[in-house]
């Protein structure tokens, strides 16, 4: 008898800076699914939070670059305690009407809203298994001055920085004594994709880069500017035997006009960066960097997948971030490091969805152990 098909809930969207991103991820996620093992639903979630049922025959699913959230399609809500139970209402429907339970949901979703837990409490809530990280190791990867303090106190290198609010400023001159460094980069404590980063010389520049990083955030970091510095990221994986290992290295190198790997060199100019994969790093060191990218991991409580983003100074490599829903689009490190490590995408999404599901199944199981005990 053939194996059923897993039921996958796609979820995409979100109310972050990083909407469009996660269409892009999204899409590609979709694409790299074997339709004969998993039977797709897209579930969009609009920027004013309402998750609504996508259409697996739109433009990316015919090939496009982004999914499509429909403003007249069906909202969805998932059950509490419903093992992956929803029901969609609205649109078309006359009524509620409760769809095929899902075996695991995939968060493709980016920054906060999404990759801070909040997401991964909803879906423990809900009883589903589901891709990534769960809630404190996502809470913790995506704060980064809550990350960067748990990474200094297991003694992992990270780059001197001081974290401040908009009720508690700093002064550039307090801020660049605290780091060490008259050049600093400012940037929201909660928010990937180089979204709200910028470089301050000065204190004119200081006060307008906490101005654009305040817009998204009400924490801000600011870190020591080093030079020359590299940009090197590793993927890590865990499977669902509890396995970890890391990737071959890739190397960002923004181009002159950009100056450091900002959202336009990542995502609107197409000559804003070369990804270069594999880094081009001495043996030794990328020995190091993969080893420091599998103790971050297991620092931040990471699961499932991260990726680890380093800064290289000379030979000193510093971790700069661990991205717990990284992305998915077609010029993403993640993915691509793992293409190069010779584990093709349709293959990364069984071992993610695998590690989902045997989690998923160890968590019941120690929870029906808890109730025997009382």
């Amino acid at each position: 008898m053939a194996e059923l098909k897993k039921r996958i809930a796609i979820l995409f969207g979100g109310r972050s800076a990083e909407h469009d991103v996660s269409r892009a991820s999204a899409a590609n996620v979709l694409r790299s699914l074997d339709p004969e093992r998993y039977d797709a639903t897209p579930i969009g979630i609009a920027r004013d939070g309402r998750w609504i049922v996508a259409d697996v025959g739109n433009d990316a699913g015919a090939g496009g670059t982004a999914l499509v959230i429909p403003d007249d399609g069906p909202q969805l809500a998932l059950l509490p305690g419903g093992h992956g139970r929803a029901l969609a209402f609205g649109g078309a429907a006359d009524a509620p009407r409760e769809l095929p339970a899902f075996d695991v949901v995939f968060p493709v979703l980016h920054g906060p809203n999404g990759e801070d837990g909040t997401v991964q409490g909803a879906l423990e809530l809900s009883d589903v298994a589901y891709v990534g990280s769960r809630v404190m190791g996502s809470a913790a990867a995506m704060d980064k001055d809550v990350a960067k303090r748990l990474m200094r106190d297991a003694g992992l290198p990270i780059v001197p920085y001081v974290a401040m609010s908009a009720a508690t400023p700093i002064a550039y001159d307090e801020a660049a004594a605290a780091v060490g460094a008259h050049e600093v980069f400012v940037k929201p404590a909660n928010m990937g994709s180089s979204v709200g980063v910028s470089r301050a010389r000065n204190a004119a520049e200081f006060e307008a880069c906490c101005k654009l990083a305040f817009r998204f955030d009400s924490k801000i970091l600011v870190e020591r500017g080093l030079a020359p510095i590299r940009e090197v990221e590793c993927s890590v994986l865990e499977d669902a035997a509890g396995q970890i290992r890391a990737s071959q290295l890739g190397e960002i190198v923004p181009s002159d006009k950009h100056g450091f790997y900002s959202y336009d060199a990542k995502y609107l100019d197409a000559d804003g960066a070369l990804l270069q994969v594999p880094a081009n790093v001495p043996e030794a060191l990328a020995d190091r960097i993969r080893a420091l990218a599998i103790e971050t991991f297991g620092v931040l409580g990471c699961e499932g997948m991260a990726r680890i983003d380093f800064f290289l100074h000379g030979e000193q490599a510093y971790v700069n971030e661990a991205n717990t829903l990284p992305g998915f689009t077609n010029i993403s490190m993640y993915p691509r490091l793992w293409e190069a490590s010779g584990l093709p995408q349709s293959e990364l999404m069984d071992v993610l969805i695998g590690h989902a599901l045997e989690r998923q199944r160890r968590l019941r199981a120690l929870a029906f152990d808890r109730d025997q005990a009382s």
